[in-house]
């Protein structure tokens, strides 16, 4: 059995195969197969009963270390060591070879512990094996919890740990040189190209990433307590609409139709209004065809929640409560040494956390500014003064006309503007609503009842980034079917994708949808700024990246 191992797992060290393969690679090979020769197989086997490091160092008990200590090299006849005994995993990211005592420092996800490896008090096989690790392996360790004379937790591997299970264990033999120790994966576009060795060798990372789990989960817990009722839609749909965004398009063979990846979940969601669900939610995968930036990547993650019955203040109520939870929660767990939370709902006292060189509080209720206010304050006219816009636009080099040549209506050339100048002047420092947007760029929003040439629509913008559109649902079916119809002068292809006519969501809301708001929220900006990450990139576990 021993044989078949040695001659699965070993590689000619002459000839072609091994010409392309590099010396440290070559060394790396030898050593795996000296573990199978050993007798361990070199990508490990089932191992129950394992301790993380962090569960495993509060295993630590100093009575028994001492009482231990003072049993001295001989201890009496009957003595049983005192101390706890562990079973650890991890990967090896610092070796010191002292000749006859090895030491190892282990990470998994919950940090990093010491392990020895005595000749003298484990298993002569164990410590042969541990003679011939690299940095890198991913090993099993069974030993007894102790502190050194520098105080530093560590397992002591075997010293009479329980079982007849060998000391140390190989689990998976890493082939590949890792990152230098202290300058880690410096390479920013390659700790994105791979991650999985990105994710071992900085520890922040897997921090970044445990965090963003928590933080979707809290979300969920937020909604689910509140009545709303997680549900899917189509990812693949027949028209791509719901949002102005370029489509991946696709074919579908059995049917022989085309097919767009879901843009937005949006038109199904309300769907779903029109057949009962009072309050639904969806956490989905969009794709977009558009550019990537710092806040944008093609796959990205959205939450949609709609609300039968309530409208734009609702949603601004229910997604300031929703971050303003998630915020207690990461605050909680950066206080908290361990990276535990305690009670969630135990609002900190100072609710600010950093992103980049500035603290965003979200303990505050988060400010309100109306579309046309933002404009004047930033710019010195109203936005009903077209000329003045287009002439403004035209100074900063801003589009005044479309793909064609033909002018941009007004509204366009003031968004142009809008955006440009007036989104920046924002307090940086505190989460704002921008309410009360025109119309005219809201097709799938109710107008206001008093002033229909406004929206009842609003955006929230956190640390400069828009993060969460929020509406009154239009729900008039002659309404929506006009906006649907409705072309603005000066739009490009992806600009009038939201205008592709869907009839079945016409058909749908002839059957009557109830009065609705509804909401997206981005969840990758959302990590982004609870985390303090200043790139999309940072929050995504596998980027879209150019072929390299």
């Amino acid at each position: 059995m021993r044989a078949s191992i040695v001659a699965m797992s070993s590689t000619p060290e002459s000839g072609p195969a091994a010409a392309g393969i590099h010396e440290l690679e070559q060394q790396r090979r030898k050593n795996r197969d000296e573990a199978a020769r050993l007798g361990f197989p070199p990508y490990g086997k089932r191992t129950d009963g394992l301790d993380t490091l962090a569960a495993a160092k509060g295993k630590y008990d100093e009575a028994a270390d001492k009482a231990f200590a003072a049993a001295g090299k001989e201890p009496p006849a009957g003595f049983t060591d005192p101390r706890p005994a562990a079973a650890i995993a991890g990967r090896i990211v610092l070796r010191r070879d002292g000749g006859k005592l090895l030491w190892l420092t282990l990470r998994d996800e919950t940090g990093d512990m010491q392990a020895a490896v005595s000749e003298r008090d484990c298993d002569t096989r164990s410590f042969a094996l541990a003679k011939s690790l690299d940095l890198g392996d991913v090993i099993v360790v069974r030993g007894r919890m102790m502190k050194t004379r520098t105080g530093e937790i560590t397992c002591w591997a075997g010293l009479g740990a329980a079982g007849q299970e060998p000391a140390v264990e190989l689990a998976s033999k890493c082939l590949t040189p890792p990152p230098e120790k202290h300058a880690g994966l410096a390479d920013v576009e390659l700790r994105y190209r791979r991650r999985y060795v990105d994710m071992w060798a900085t520890p922040e990372t897997v921090r970044v990433f445990q965090m963003r789990s928590r933080i979707v989960s809290r979300i969920r817990r937020h909604l689910d307590e509140r009545g709303y009722l997680e549900v899917e839609t189509p990812m693949l749909q027949q028209l791509a609409g719901g949002a102005a965004a370029r489509p991946f398009k696709t074919h579908m063979n059995a049917l022989d139709i085309e097919l767009f990846l879901r843009i937005a979940p949006e038109l199904y969601l309300k769907r779903l209004l029109v057949g009962g669900m009072p309050r639904v939610y969806e956490i989905n995968r969009n794709f977009r065809n558009e550019g990537v930036d710092k806040s944008h990547n093609p796959e990205f993650t959205m939450l949609e929640v709609y609300h039968a019955f309530g409208d734009v203040e609702t949603m601004m109520e229910l997604i300031e409560g929703t971050i303003r939870s998630c915020a207690m929660m990461v605050k909680m767990a950066s206080e908290d040494a361990s990276g535990a939370v305690g009670d969630e709902d135990a609002v900190p006292s100072d609710l600010v956390l950093p992103f980049g060189d500035v603290m965003i509080d979200y303990g505050k209720p988060f400010l309100r500014v109306a579309y046309s206010d933002l404009f004047q304050r930033a710019l010195g006219f109203p936005i009903s003064d077209g000329a003045r816009a287009r002439e403004e636009a035209r100074k900063r080099g801003l589009k005044v006309t479309g793909e064609k040549g033909e002018p941009l209506a007004d509204v366009l050339v003031v968004n142009e503007l809008f955006e440009e100048v007036a989104e920046p002047t924002l307090d940086i420092t505190r989460p704002t609503f921008i309410t009360r947007y025109p119309s005219a760029i809201s097709p799938l929003t109710r107008p206001n009842p008093e002033h229909p040439e406004l929206a009842d629509r609003s955006d929230l913008f956190i640390g400069h980034m828009e993060v969460a559109p929020l509406y009154t649902e239009l729900n008039d079916p002659d309404v929506q079917a006009a906006k649907f119809r409705e072309q603005l002068a000066g739009l490009d292809d992806e600009e009038s994708t939201f205008r592709t006519f869907d009839q079945d969501f016409i058909d749908a809301l002839k059957v009557g949808m109830p009065p609705a708001g509804g909401l997206g929220l981005g969840i990758d900006r959302l990590v982004m700024l609870l985390t303090n990450q200043r790139t999309i990139r940072d929050v995504v576990l596998f980027p879209m990246m150019r072929p390299e």
